[in-house]
């Protein structure tokens, strides 16, 4: 069972990939897991919209382009941390608690894990994109994912404030989740930034290492 990277030739149909199927699975279980147990619906709901359009592009581009193996388990990955923090709310979430009495933590920080992971995980999706679909250069792949995931973030702290004091008020504060940090979404752009920046630089690193012309 062979398990693609971003250099590898060639991709593996889904009916026939085990790694993809597995990851799919998984997310599929994760995601059913957050509907069944969730504590407040009108959240999950608002939090898994963007969800379902990502699923979406991600059918539906996948007759003209396929990530490799690796992308598709980061984004993944990415998914079930989201899935799993929409169950409960963010400011709410069980692991995130579990985090805060473990280091005696000021606040539940679940919300900045996956703010970060936004960055870290999402980055070399994104780098594929601009290297194998677009055809981009090597260093403007390594710069727009960067570029893109500050965009993206800041856009979203402008679509979350939109969601949660002009269309959805009485879901606000759940949807929010700054307890009580007036600089809760200045964080959470630093952290998806600091994690694409840190991501594109093992890329680098791995590229230099292996002396790949195209990573």
């Amino acid at each position: 069972m062979s398990f693609t990277i971003p250099i590898s030739q060639k991709r593996v149909p889904f009916s026939g990939n085990r790694w993809m199927q597995f990851v799919a699975v998984i997310f599929a279980a994760a995601w059913i897991e957050s509907l069944a147990g969730t504590t407040d619906i009108s959240n999950w709901i608002l939090e898994n919209i963007l969800t379902v359009l990502f699923v979406l592009f991600l059918i539906f581009s996948y007759k003209k382009y396929q990530f490799s193996d690796a992308a598709y388990l980061l984004i993944g990955v990415y998914l079930c941390l989201h899935v799993y923090g929409s169950q409960y709310t963010y400011a709410e979430n069980p692991f995130g608690y579990w985090l805060k009495d473990l280091f005696q933590l000021s606040r539940n920080h679940y919300d900045r894990i996956v703010h970060f992971s936004f960055g870290f995980l999402l980055a070399t999706p994104l780098r594929e994109i601009f290297l194998q679909w677009l055809k981009y250069p090597a260093w403007v792949a390594w710069l727009l994912p960067i570029e893109l995931t500050l965009s993206v973030s800041a856009f979203y702290e402008l679509v979350e404030w939109a969601v949660a004091d002009i269309f959805f008020q009485a879901q606000g504060a759940a949807y929010l989740g700054t307890q009580g940090d007036v600089w809760d979404a200045q964080k959470d752009v630093f952290l998806a930034l600091s994690g694409a920046i840190i991501a594109t630089s093992i890329v680098s690193l791995i590229k230099k290492m292996i002396g790949a012309k195209t990573f």
